[in-house]
């Protein structure tokens, strides 16, 4: 059985409200899903930022060793909860390849850019975590594979535009007009 080194990425704002909220390891009902989220934000809320950015966590739900490692930014906190054996620099570098990537998508990502465009956040999360493993840390990778997305979606939605243009034209030629 392969164990899943992420059990969670929660992004909570400095009042504790989730702006995302992606468990890797499964939490049984919503209440409890709220609970997890309030238990990690106040463990990590509580700490002087001159303290280290991680911390052995009680999260009961996800078992015992899980740590903490977060990174609080202007009104954000970015929390990944790990396995005890993940390095700890190791996922403060995720993180911030995470911000980083956010930030290129977002020109100076803020908290609004999370709440409005929720999607587009999951898609670049996608692209560095899959299943609670990471996938991609190369950040060059991780904006090509966003930049790839994006430029399908707009020809996507130019194929769909170009279609009903010619189904217009063709009823136009077969003299059916709008009516058709």
């Amino acid at each position: 059985v392969r164990r899943k080194m992420i059990k969670g990425i929660i992004i909570v704002n400095n009042h504790g409200k989730p702006r995302l909220v992606k468990f890797y390891q499964s939490v049984a009902s919503e209440e409890t899903q709220q609970s997890v989220i309030r238990r990690i934000f106040q463990q990590v809320a509580q700490r002087p930022d001159s303290f280290c950015n991680y911390l052995e966590g009680i999260i009961p739900e996800w078992g015992e060793n899980i740590k903490l490692i977060y990174r609080h930014y202007a009104t954000l906190y970015f929390v990944f909860a790990v396995d005890a054996q993940e390095s700890d620099l190791g996922i403060l570098d995720l993180i911030q390849v995470f911000v980083e990537a956010l930030d290129k998508c977002f020109e100076n990502v803020c908290e609004l850019d999370l709440i409005f465009h929720s999607d587009r956040v999951h898609y670049v999360l996608d692209e560095i975590v899959m299943g609670g493993m990471v996938l991609e840390t190369n950040i060059s990778s991780i904006l090509q594979a966003i930049q790839d997305q994006g430029k399908m979606h707009a020809d996507s939605l130019r194929v769909g535009q170009g279609q009903a243009d010619s189904a217009d034209s063709t009823r136009q030629r077969l003299g059916a007009g709008n009516n058709w």
